[in-house]
């Protein structure tokens, strides 16, 4: 019988607006470095943790966004957004950081989420 567990993260948090965006990346790091199923989820205004060419110092900020790059050492590669959080902010896929991103409607967004044992919301 196996220990592993499908963990889902949701990012809903806009980059900067607090430490969540961080935290999320953090836990899922975590549960990545113990072999754990991880999915990321972004949606609302958690949309924007996904946009290139940010410039944090400009807000006096640390970069935390350049952490999804070691998203590939702890296999995480499961990467969710929803396509109504970006339609409702004018936002496209292809200003993503990463290129391994899945776009779903609200209904498969959901469906998808709810396919994990456990969800956290950031």
């Amino acid at each position: 019988m196996s220990n592993q567990k499908s963990v889902a993260i949701i990012n809903s948090k806009a980059p900067f607006s607090s430490s969540n965006g961080q935290d999320s990346l953090d836990v899922a790091m975590v549960f990545g470095s113990y072999e754990q199923t991880i999915s990321l989820f972004f949606h609302g205004d958690g949309v924007y943790q996904l946009i290139d060419d940010q410039q944090a110092e400009l807000i006096n900020k640390k970069d935390y966004l350049k952490t999804f790059s070691a998203l590939e050492f702890y296999d995480i590669e499961k990467i969710y957004v929803c396509q109504t959080s970006l339609q409702e902010r004018g936002l496209t896929q292809s200003r993503f950081h990463l290129d391994n991103v899945v776009t779903l409607d609200k209904t498969d967004f959901s469906d998808e989420l709810h396919q994990h044992d456990a969800i956290f919301r950031f």
